[in-house]
């Protein structure tokens, strides 16, 4: 090589930024990709006017190839050309952070510069004091014409969540998917957030604003497999194993297959556990969330999503707590939540206790008997001892390890719909619809866990979840006293009022399971005492009770400070009848006092000591 040539090389060699993918820098940009079967790579775009052998990119080592193009600056489209033996692919770029729209190219995205200016007060929500809202920006609004919800029409209901009093958002993936439409569990480019939704800088403006309200965000991340459809990945570098194998990105025999295609991530490969725990920080760290729930945890650590140990993968459940442990180590006050639904105390364990290092999971045990007893047609059929069983569950001594809830985008479709729905199908507004699935919100509400409802929940929407159906807002005005019910509630579990401190508590006792008349009773309290104990009384009955007794901790005056047939919330509704008592009965259920308590059918009221 001649000398002066040598010299520009060298100076180019100096100007490469670390980072995969592409790194913009003062002149220029640095580009890095991970080929380890090709022969040559080149980066060709709209700044060298898609010439394919002009930026050649260096062999560094480990199969990772990089180079520094100057001129190539953000909002430029590029590819990469990966020779082969066989022939030269074009590849869009694996860590492409935005994707454009026309062309399918991977744009080269500005990482600095954006104003992310929020309050000094701000912070992610303690785990004690959280309320998830579960979102998928393609349905929670309705903007005119025939296109979908994205970011800019989502900021503009954020102050509906805040009053709400919800303080945590969790996105359904937000990643570029085929089409324009999707759940978003079929990921293509991992790292690209969906343009059709604002792709990155409405994803940042999205962030800020609920930052700037108050509003934690958490996004789902999908690691269980990707794809599997228009999959970028698949075979990047032309290598693949044998015909079926993936290539290098995935396993290439038995281990490939997942219920959602055979995509399945090569969770032993080097590079491709750094590429997810590069996502993984992607997140949390650029784009400044607050957590991350993991889907489908199961089938990460296991071929076929159970305890079966010949389809162990054990390389899986070590990438999770190696992430698991990053995160802690970087931002400990980020959150990491597990979808795995196989009620494995472990998923939630410390990882120096050998577990997988989540800070929460979501709770199988909670969800399925408490939607069955408020499902069921028949009081007779209404099973309060798992009612009992799943308000009193956890998975170790943190009763904030879980995530209890009655509605989330699985248990609002396949095959299943809104609770309102299952109650009276047809009629999901009807007594027993409202009645009904607003006590299992106070259930939600009020057991030990984290809360979450899903989108719609508090406007009572009836229609199972689909992701060309957006929510109906009318329904603010036509269900104005469930969305105040829904509102009172959180704002109670949260402490708002100095009155029910016993809901952020770690202490519950279910003391009260009555098969015959269909009641549950619990005691939640934190340290005890006035404006921290409190007593959740629930009536899975169509029967009014005027003078039914209920063991309460202490003696005293207690005041009722939720009603849910309190007459704000539905013109139908007539009140149970106890505002405040004074417990000075024998003592009952296994509690040192007792006193008598009206309460309506279907009904929930939360008591709170007074002194």
């Amino acid at each position: 090589m001649p000398v002066h040539l040598f010299a520009e090389w060298m100076a180019k060699m100096e100007k490469l930024s670390a980072g995969m993918g592409s790194v913009p820098g003062p002149d220029g940009t640095t580009f890095r990709v991970w080929a380890p079967n090709a022969n040559a790579v080149f980066v060709l775009g709209s700044f060298n006017d898609w010439v394919q052998d002009q930026d050649a990119l260096e062999l560094e080592g480990d199969g990772y190839w990089a180079g520094y193009v100057e001129g190539a600056r953000p909002g430029d489209e590029y590819k990469f050309a990966i020779e082969t033996d066989a022939k030269t692919l074009l590849r869009v770029d694996p860590y492409a952070l935005a994707i454009s729209t026309q062309h399918g190219n991977a744009l080269i995205h500005e990482r600095e510069g954006f104003d992310w200016l929020v309050p000094d007060n701000y912070r992610t929500p303690a785990f004690n004091e959280m309320v998830i809202y579960e979102l998928h920006l393609g349905t929670f609004t309705d903007p005119p014409g025939d296109g979908q919800g994205g970011f800019e029409s989502a900021i503009e209901r954020l102050e509906h969540l805040q009053r709400l009093g919800i303080n945590v958002i969790e996105l359904m993936p937000p990643t570029e998917f085929p089409g324009m439409r999707s759940w978003g569990y079929n990921p293509t480019h991992p790292f690209a957030i969906e343009s059709d939704y604002g792709g990155p800088d409405g994803f940042k403006q999205f962030i800020k604003a609920a930052h700037e309200l108050g509003i934690a965000v958490i996004m789902d991340v999908v690691y269980n497999h990707l794809g599997p459809t228009d999959l970028p990945l698949w075979r990047y570098d032309g290598w693949s194993d044998n015909e079926e194998g993936g290539g290098i990105y995935f396993y290439n025999d038995w281990r490939r297959t997942t219920p959602w295609g055979d995509t399945r991530p090569d969770y032993g490969r080097p590079q491709v556990r750094n590429y997810l725990r590069d996502n993984a920080l992607n997140w949390l760290e650029m784009y400044r969330i607050d957590g991350l729930r993991w889907d489908a945890t199961a089938y990460i650590a296991n071929v076929w999503g159970g305890a079966d140990p010949e389809g162990a993968l054990e390389e899986g459940w070590g990438l999770m707590r190696w992430i698991n442990d990053e995160i802690n180590e970087r931002q400990p006050w980020k959150v990491s939540i597990a979808e795995d639904l196989r009620s494995d105390p472990t998923i939630t364990m410390p990882t120096s206790e050998g577990g997988a290092g989540f800070d929460a999971q979501w709770d199988a045990i909670f969800v399925h008997p408490v939607r069955a007893a408020l499902s069921e047609r028949d009081d007779s059929s209404r099973d309060m001892t798992a009612v009992a069983q799943a308000i009193d569950h956890r998975y170790g001594p943190d009763a904030f390890s879980r995530v209890i809830y009655t509605e989330s985008h699985d248990e609002v479709a396949n095959g299943k719909s809104r609770v309102p729905e299952e109650i009276t199908p047809g009629e999901a507004d009807s007594w027993f619809a409202r009645k009904r699935s607003t006590l299992g919100a106070a259930l939600v509400f009020t057991s030990p866990g984290v809360p979450m409802i899903f989108q719609g929940q508090e406007l009572l929407e009836d229609r199972w979840f689909s992701d060309d159906e957006p929510i109906d807002w009318n329904r603010l005005d036509t269900q104005a006293g469930v969305t105040r019910l829904y509102r009172d509630l959180i704002e109670l579990r949260r402490n708002m009022h100095g009155t029910s401190r016993g809901l952020t508590g770690q202490h519950v006792t279910v003391h009260h399971v009555n098969e015959v008349d269909k009641m549950v009773a619990f005691h939640r309290w934190a340290d005890g005492g006035p404006a921290d104990d409190v007593v959740v009384v629930a009536n899975f009955a169509d029967q009014r009770h005027v003078d039914y007794e209920i063991g309460l901790p202490s003696g005293g005056t207690w005041r009722v400070i939720f009603d849910s047939d309190a007459p704000f919330y539905h013109e139908t509704y007539e009140g149970s009848g106890s505002t405040e008592l004074v417990a000075n009965g024998e003592p009952c259920d296994g509690m040192e006092a007792s006193a008598h308590i009206g309460i309506a059918p279907y009904t929930a009221l939360i008591l709170s000591r007074v002194d």
